[in-house]
């Protein structure tokens, strides 16, 4: 399916402040957009190399971030407890935490290139691997893989997207509580930003929040048989329930070994040690998903506008400099391509970026801005959506007055 339409672009200059300093200055413009490509024309832009993964390139970089993760967590369990000053040692725990859940995270990752295929051409290793890896790190991972395949399959579909299916300007105005009166409070939003971060990926997981409300496989059932680790839940077809059923023996197996090293070390330790960095991870992980598929100038299609190729589309690569390229696996500059063709592995998919952007001129989103700072600032303006009228189908952020 084709367009042609006008669309708004992001476009970051330097402006001097009052020190003298350049500064970045964002400014809007509207441009004309030019008809969505299909998906073989995009994919002939790319060279074909980057669609074929190495099985010991991908096998190296898991054993290095194994290899990190494990020996920062040895240290720490070895000598932190050993400082005697409390406040150096809590200090020592923070940062433990913080750099243990970057390390996680990089993990993290690696096992969602198996979900998606692109870590081996070997089927079995990939769910080996990612089922060992994300059981590590507390997550189902074929629960995670079959709804993370459906996102993938309707990016940006109102109905049927799996995850941050923004609510309407209709949704917004049924709501029996006015948010209007408490958006702009910087406190409340610095709780609800606290609450998505810290619980957005357990309430997912748990109750399937964010999705669209065509994208379970059985209908009108209670939000209590949503959940990611139910092997009948309304999330999977039933074909698909053995393999929730592994899912849950990977989780049940690492926290034995918690509960057996709690044994060793105590409770508090493997708390500071393993549950600490469980959170960063996953706020990691929510703040990634979320800041690919929300920006003020993304758009959401409904059943009439929506295409594969628009909703792919409809995401954003970001920049987190070394932290994003060396540890996250680029996972945060590179996600446009990879929506459009998940099995090209994270270290092809800087070429096929570039091949990419080339062909797809303005429709092609970056922000290169920071990130963190996006993450507060598109929480705050990102509150809705409502009918684009020059573009029927498509629906664009709100803009405040």
């Amino acid at each position: 399916m084709s367009t042609t339409a006008m669309e708004t672009t992001t476009v970051t200059t330097t402006q001097a402040n009052g020190n003298g300093n350049g500064a970045p200055h964002i400014t809007v413009k509207a441009v004309a957009q030019p008809e969505f490509p299909d998906v073989k024309t995009i994919k002939d832009a790319i060279p074909a190399y980057c669609f074929v993964p190495s099985t010991w390139r991908s096998m190296g970089h898991l054993a290095k971030d194994f290899a990190m993760a494990g020996s920062f967590m040895w240290a720490g369990a070895t000598y932190i407890p050993q400082i005697e000053d409390y406040y150096l040692r809590f200090a020592a725990w923070c940062v433990y935490g913080y750099v243990q859940g970057l390390l996680g995270t990089g993990l993290w990752i690696l096992a969602h290139e198996c979900g998606h295929g692109a870590f081996s051409v070997h089927p079995r290793l990939n769910d080996f691997v990612g089922w060992f890896t994300h059981s590590v790190l507390s997550v189902p991972f074929f629960s995670w893989k079959f709804s993370h395949h459906r996102h993938h399959n309707n990016t940006g579909h109102m109905k049927k997207d799996m995850v941050f299916v923004p609510p309407t300007k209709e949704q917004r105005k049924a709501s029996p509580f006015n948010w209007e009166l408490v958006e702009d409070v910087p406190i409340v939003n610095l709780l609800k930003l606290i609450v998505h971060q810290l619980g957005g990926f357990q309430l997912y997981l748990l109750f399937n929040v964010t999705a669209g409300s065509e994208s379970v496989q059985k209908k009108n059932t209670s939000i209590f048989r949503r959940s990611h680790f139910d092997a009948w839940s309304s999330v999977f077809r039933p074909k698909e329930a053995i393999f929730i059923l592994l899912s849950d023996l990977g989780l049940a197996l690492t926290w034995t070994a918690v509960y057996f090293g709690a044994q060793q070390v105590g409770w508090s330790n493997m708390f500071l040690l393993y549950v600490v960095p469980y959170l960063w991870v996953h706020h990691w992980l929510v703040a990634i998903t979320y800041l690919h598929h929300t920006h003020p100038d993304v758009p959401h299609y409904d059943e009439n506008g929506w295409s594969y190729v628009k909703g792919a589309l409809a995401t954003i690569d970001r920049d987190f400099g070394f932290i994003g390229r060396y540890v996250f696996h680029g996972i945060i500059e590179t996600h446009v391509v990879h929506h459009l063709f998940p099995r090209i592995p994270f270290y092809y998919a800087d070429e096929a970026t570039e091949a990419i952007a080339k062909l797809l001129g303005p429709l092609y989103y970056r922000d290169d801005r920071s990130f963190i700072a996006q993450l507060w600032s598109t929480f705050n303006t990102c509150n809705y959506v409502e009918n684009d009228p020059a573009q029927p189908g498509t629906l664009k952020w709100a803009k405040k007055a």
